[in-house]
């Protein structure tokens, strides 16, 4: 007899704690799912899926807030994306360890109905109701419309040179001034060294260097060298238009024990600066770039 009331009460505890779940999930908000969560971050990123390599894909909880942990690679970066599970909601992204702000909710990630009830649980981040002026963390690997081999088709055609001819270092993005571009480099057999910036949107010339400093036999003492006027024209036939007037900041200066002219023209919305060896008037150095930037 003593048995009865202790089954009883064992059913009664095991239908009040039934009745709990019951109600916690009832109340739970329901979640966008993993899938609409990856295609939030891909459309923000501005990356197509079949070029993304998710390495993780999964539900957390932060601050009791739930969130989807979304992180993948393409063209050469690495993004992670925290998209509030319920909202759909970027909470917060990085690229390439660049932490950048959250956004307002993307066109294509509208509000669950669940989360619109007065029943569903509110999320407790705080999101800005305005998008913020893009970063270079964002726009990385965006409005890119040349490729890498395209990049060095420039290069190699602005100093007059074959893929044959020459050995590529590297051939990346990068940034400069706050535009997206291409860093090329390659030497010659005779190891004459080039480095390029290849505007990754427009395909332009912004910036190279030539250096044929291991190209140039060392001269025998007593050589005749090369004047100043000299060194001055080999400068502006580099650079067609540009007249003397141009010049700037001109000087002779030695460099292990050689003669080399060293200067700037500043032409056109252009700076170029120059180094010219003294004695064969080989151009030594050349870079130019913007004037401004």
């Amino acid at each position: 007899m003593k048995r009865i009331p202790l089954i009883c009460t064992s059913a009664l505890l095991a239908l009040a704690l039934a009745g709990c779940g019951g109600a916690h999930t009832a109340g739970q908000a329901e979640y966008i799912g993993l899938d609409a969560a990856k295609a939030v971050a891909l459309e923000d990123a501005g990356v197509q899926e079949a070029s993304a390599q998710f390495s993780t894909a999964g539900l957390d909880k932060r601050n009791g807030v739930d969130y989807y942990d979304v992180e993948f690679t393409a063209n050469g970066q690495e993004y992670e994306y925290d998209i509030d599970a319920v909202t759909g909601l970027i909470i917060e992204h990085s690229v390439d360890g660049q932490n950048v702000e959250a956004a307002q909710t993307p066109a294509s990630a509208s509000p669950s109905p669940a989360a619109a009830s007065p029943s569903a649980t509110p999320p407790t981040t705080q999101i800005p109701t305005q998008s913020p002026a893009p970063s270079q963390a964002q726009t990385i690997g965006q409005g890119t419309a040349i490729t890498a081999e395209q990049a060095k088709e420039k290069a190699l055609a602005h100093a007059g040179l074959s893929s044959s001819q020459v050995t590529f270092v590297q051939a990346k993005l990068d940034w400069d001034d706050g535009r997206q571009v291409y860093d090329v480099e390659f030497y010659t057999a005779d190891y004459k060294e080039y480095d390029y910036e290849i505007d990754a949107s427009t395909g332009a010339v912004v910036k190279y260097d030539y250096d044929a400093e291991y190209a140039i036999p060392q001269q025998p003492s007593g050589s005749q060298s090369i004047t100043a006027d000299q060194a001055k024209e080999k400068a502006l036939s580099q650079v067609p238009g540009a007249t003397a007037s141009d010049i700037y900041d001109f000087e002779a200066d030695y460099d292990d024990g050689r003669i080399q002219y060293e200067g700037k023209i500043i032409y056109n919305g252009m700076k170029y600066e120059f180094e010219i060896d003294g004695y064969s008037g080989s151009i030594r150095e050349w870079e130019s770039e913007s004037v401004g930037r």
